[in-house]
């Protein structure tokens, strides 16, 4: 029988090495309790050295904040930068396909504009990816419409989601503020997770681009559930234990290196 100190240490080292634990796998690999377990975690989250969470602990805070998409620009830029060049390949070079917004979205347009294309429809709510590929040969770029947010510069609403009904895609690709495995993919508001949704319905294929600071963390909005994913590309910092869950819930892992 570990003493607490030991079991401390367990827990905390789990934490390190996988990014959460589960309550119920942690007292099934030490064969104690949950409740021991509970307890546990309630001592070390007093100490500021974890956050609980239903069912599970977390080394910080899961839930995010809502960030001016310049701020988000400057995380994780080498991480975005790879996972939009391994997202530009994905492409056809007379693909039609949705592109939402955020960070590496952008990223992943900046990819495009270096490329050559044949045709290449993009439809988008993303104000700034609009005015980037303007003036890019043979692409060409489908604005939606409706009420600007102004840290996402990116349009929200019925209007925009309406003008998604006459659109059929082989692709959209999204980012996320949160990749959870209780909680699903989310975002950081709500009208952006119903649109996001709407953008899945227009498309074939739905493809995640999130980098691996987004794994474990939770956005207010909810877009809908890991399964409902068809890729998730990231880079090689993705938590070990979330690399098995994705593949249980039958979604395609890309990690970029």
């Amino acid at each position: 029988m570990l003493s607490i100190a030991e079991r401390h240490k367990y827990i905390l080292d789990s934490l390190n090495k996988h990014g959460f634990v589960r309550i119920t796998d942690v007292a099934n690999e030490l064969g104690v309790t949950k409740v021991t377990i509970r307890k546990d975690i309630k001592i070390l989250e007093s100490k500021g050295l974890l956050y609980k969470v239903h069912g599970s602990a977390r080394p910080a805070n899961p839930h995010v904040a809502d960030l001016d998409v310049h701020v988000k620009d400057n995380i994780n830029r080498d991480a975005k930068r790879r996972i939009a060049q391994r997202a530009a390949e994905m492409l056809g070079e007379t693909d039609s396909i949705i592109m939402a917004s955020g960070s590496t979205v952008y990223a992943f347009a900046e990819e495009i504009k270096m490329r050559m294309w044949h045709h290449l429809n993009i439809v988008t709510p993303f104000l700034r990816l609009g005015v980037l590929l303007n003036e890019s040969e043979n692409v060409n770029v489908v604005q939606l419409g409706g009420s600007v947010h102004k840290k996402s510069l990116s349009v929200l609403g019925e209007e925009a989601a309406r003008e998604l009904d006459d659109c059929i895609c082989s692709k959209v690709f999204f980012g996320v503020d949160g990749i959870d495995p209780e909680h699903g993919i989310t975002t950081s508001t709500i009208d952006e997770a119903k649109l996001t949704r709407r953008m899945m319905h227009a498309a074939s294929q739905v493809i995640v681009l999130a980098d691996s600071s987004k794994f474990g963390q939770r956005g207010f909005g909810r877009i809908c559930a890991l399964e409902d994913i068809d890729v998730i590309v990231t880079d090689e910092r993705i938590p070990e234990q979330m690399i098995s869950i994705i593949e249980e819930a039958g979604v395609d892992l890309i990690i970029v290196r």
